[in-house]
């Protein structure tokens, strides 16, 4: 289907056509507009930047603790913790200021576009970030805890318990008895140690500070296990956001397969006919975004089939006729006015 097939179709306002000069400041304006709208973002980004490595982070101490493994995370760099902040910052600001990015770029490229196409753009836009909310919270709650589970599970048969031996306590010995509590004693005491079975840590009362508060240290307790699992900061959260970009990809199945059908190159006949190759896909897919343990494979290529058929189903529903049908055939007031000419400093 060309353009002048179109129905509803509406020329570009050749009244507003600008030179390649006027493009470029157009350009350099949208750029500039875009980068002063996200500086407040990371700034604030910044601010949060700890409690939001905390909520990263937790799910693998929740996993961890499970597992019998000690829950703190190693940072073996002096600028470490602080290099993964200012990382987590940067990837939320883009995340956060994605729609005010989308936006300038959608006043420069507009312009140029048939209302049709500018009515399938604002359709599709919004779409596409719900899509990518709902893989960020996918992500989160479902597949990192069986992810985590299966790596620190994993890594914990790999060597095995080690040997437990017993031997009769030798004449004279006493060994002391340290109470195991759920929460830490109220009050509590300098000298005093308890074993705390909740955070799993072996706990110590050294002091009081000035204004009055326990003073505690701590040892983490493990299970007798040949391999310790200690995960570095920097590493774990590169993990955990190079895995929300390749679900955030991923998500956006439905978006593809709309586009694929309101352009004309598949047909949703012909999409359903090949059911059995997407099903192939999103399994290829699973395979390739977690690991190769058939529980978190399936937990992502079923949803990723759900995905392609609610493309289909919302293809079938909203055809590209339908979506542009009530266009008005004259010229688009919009194309006039809102989307041109804004070249100027």
């Amino acid at each position: 289907m060309t353009p002048s097939q179109i129905p509803g179709r509406v020329e570009p306002n050749h009244h507003a056509i600008m030179s390649l000069g006027d493009h470029l400041e157009d350009l350099r304006r949208r750029i500039i507009l875009a980068l002063l709208g996200i500086i407040p973002i990371f700034i604030v980004a910044f601010a949060m930047g700890q409690p939001l490595l905390k909520l990263l982070i937790d799910p693998a101490r929740r996993q961890l603790k499970q597992g019998g493994q000690a829950t703190t995370l190693l940072a073996t760099a002096p600028f470490e913790t602080f290099g993964t902040v200012v990382h987590l910052a940067v990837v939320v600001t883009v995340l956060v200021g994605a729609p005010w990015i989308l936006y300038q770029l959608w006043k420069f490229i507009s312009p140029g576009l048939y209302a049709h196409e500018r009515r399938v753009v604002r359709l599709l836009i919004p779409f596409s970030g719900v899509l990518t909310i709902l893989s960020m919270l996918f992500l989160y709650f479902v597949i990192l805890p069986v992810i985590l589970a299966f790596f620190i599970g994993f890594g914990a048969n790999v060597a095995g318990s080690l040997d437990q031996q017993t031997a009769p306590v030798p004449e004279g010995i006493v060994i002391p008895m340290v109470p195991v509590l759920s929460a830490d004693p109220d009050p509590m005491e300098p000298g005093m140690t308890w074993i705390n079975d909740t955070l799993m840590q072996q706990r110590y009362c050294v002091g009081l500070k000035d204004d009055g508060t326990p003073l505690i240290r701590s040892v983490q307790l493990t299970t007798d296990q040949g391999i310790v699992q200690q995960y570095k900061i920097s590493e774990y959260i590169r993990t955990v956001l190079n895995m929300g970009l390749a679900f955030a990809i991923a998500f956006q199945t439905p978006v593809v397969v709309i586009m694929l059908g309101w352009v004309g190159i598949l047909d949703p006949g012909t999409m359903t006919k090949y059911r059995r190759h997407a099903i192939a896909a999103c399994s290829i897919a699973g395979a390739l975004l977690t690991p190769a343990d058939p529980l978190s494979m399936i937990l992502l290529a079923v949803p990723l089939y759900l995905l392609y058929e609610l493309g289909l189903f919302v293809l079938r529903v909203f055809p590209l006729s339908r979506v542009i049908g009530d266009l008005n055939v004259e010229q688009d007031p919009s194309a006039t006015t809102d989307d041109h000419h804004e070249a100027g400093p």
